[in-house]
């Protein structure tokens, strides 16, 4: 009988174990589910950011938020398009006569804008975000300072260029000490990536006439 107890206990510790192992999974299992479906909702949401027409005329153009726009490493954005209102505004101002020079800049302040308003769940939503950046710059360099063809070298007078337009948005973008930590943050989370397939610029910039 002593013998049957003790095979007994082995039995049901053995059930015990396997029970265990198999909830352990099974609670596994539906965290890497909904992480998948959560990274699944934020990518498809990431790339459906896009800027528009009415973003690049300036039909909806918020109001200055004045000192509560650096409050907050998001800042202000009233006009609920994605771009931080003060840099929105900047741009306008620096290139009032050129609505292709708008929509480059407006691009890329939008893509730098993801880093701080979208969720990051995980390397992949980061990655995304930063496809989309990389997109926007091409649309700056592409658009704004054009190859003479499409296999010829950037000059160092073209890369200056392409720098200065994109400084002007990064330095209004990233222009608190909390605003430039976050920055670091963000970029230590990103993995490793190819271009996006998505056409380069949002708006295409042939219907622009100026």
């Amino acid at each position: 009988m002593a013998i049957l107890k003790k095979i007994g206990k082995v039995f049901m510790w053995f059930f015990i174990v396997i029970f265990a192992a198999f909830a352990i999974l099974v609670i596994v299992r539906m965290f890497h589910f909904y992480n998948l479906k959560k990274t699944v909702a934020e990518v498809a949401k990431i790339h459906a950011t896009k800027l528009t027409m009415d973003d690049v005329m300036g039909k909806n153009l918020p109001p200055d938020p004045g000192a509560e726009a650096d409050k907050t490493i998001a800042g202000i954005d009233a006009n609920k398009n994605g771009i931080r209102d003060d840099v929105e505004l900047a741009i306008f101002k620096k290139y009032p006569n050129s609505a292709k020079t708008r929509a480059a800049l407006l691009q890329y302040a939008l893509a730098l804008q993801m880093e701080v308003v979208q969720p990051i769940v995980n390397k992949e939503t980061v990655t995304e975000v930063v496809r989309e950046q990389s997109r926007a710059d091409s649309c700056v360099s592409d658009s704004l300072v054009p190859r003479k063809n499409p296999e010829s070298s950037r000059s160092y007078i073209d890369v200056e260029k392409i720098d200065t337009f994109i400084n002007f948005v990064k330095e209004r973008q990233l222009n608190t000490d909390l605003r430039k930590q976050a920055r670091k943050d963000f970029v230590e989370k990103i993995g490793s990536y190819a271009e996006s397939e998505n056409k380069v610029c949002d708006i295409d910039l042939s219907v622009l006439s100026n």
